[in-house]
């Protein structure tokens, strides 16, 4: 990439942080543009959908996630690190307003530019899970994806009130209590 390019897609990924912040994930493109000082016809040709954008901007939160789950990987207490990893996975989705119900969508479209984010966060859980299920701490029914479907759920539900700061974590903990035998 050249590096007017590699500036023009540094500005619409750090604008595009901002309007998401702001405005939710729906914030129009148009706005993430001008905000940007570049005409739209450059946010599309960096990034072709709403998708794309999205999946640059969380990109650094990926990374993050992922790394997390490595750390807790080799964990004493196994379920413990799962519920961790949980809970930071909760904090992610409901960093901007619609994220969870962009990466619900996600989860059931593997075509998806979000699925790229969707795909190696089901795998850093499945071994968390996995861990927890082979110590015998988590019944051997719950999957990955049933527990990241619920996870944005518990995410899409706290964005619905903002005002109960507490609300994310007394769904996960109430969830959590299904996850036991």
């Amino acid at each position: 990439m050249r590096a007017d390019a590699r500036r023009n897609h540094e500005r619409l990924l750090t604008e595009a942080r901002a309007a998401f912040a702001e405005h939710g994930t729906d914030a129009p493109l148009e706005e993430v543009a001008r905000r940007a000082g570049l005409g739209i016809g450059t946010l599309y040709r960096h990034f072709p959908t709403r998708a794309d954008l999205l999946n640059a901007v969380f990109q650094e939160a990926l990374a993050a996630l992922l790394h997390r789950s490595h750390e807790l990987a080799g964990a004493a207490e196994p379920c413990r690190a799962l519920v961790e990893w949980l809970r930071a996975l909760i904090a992610h989705a409901g960093e901007y307003r619609g994220l969870a119900h962009a990466l619900m969508s996600a989860s059931y479209d593997r075509s998806s530019a979000l699925a790229s984010c969707s795909v190696p966060l089901r795998e850093a859980g499945e071994a968390l899970l996995g861990r927890a299920q082979e110590a015998g701490q988590v019944r051997a029914d719950v999957s990955i994806g049933d527990l990241m479907q619920l996870t944005n759920a518990i995410a899409l539900a706290a964005e619905q009130c903002p005002e109960d700061v507490e609300l994310a974590d007394r769904l996960l903990a109430l969830t959590l209590r299904g996850l036991t035998d």
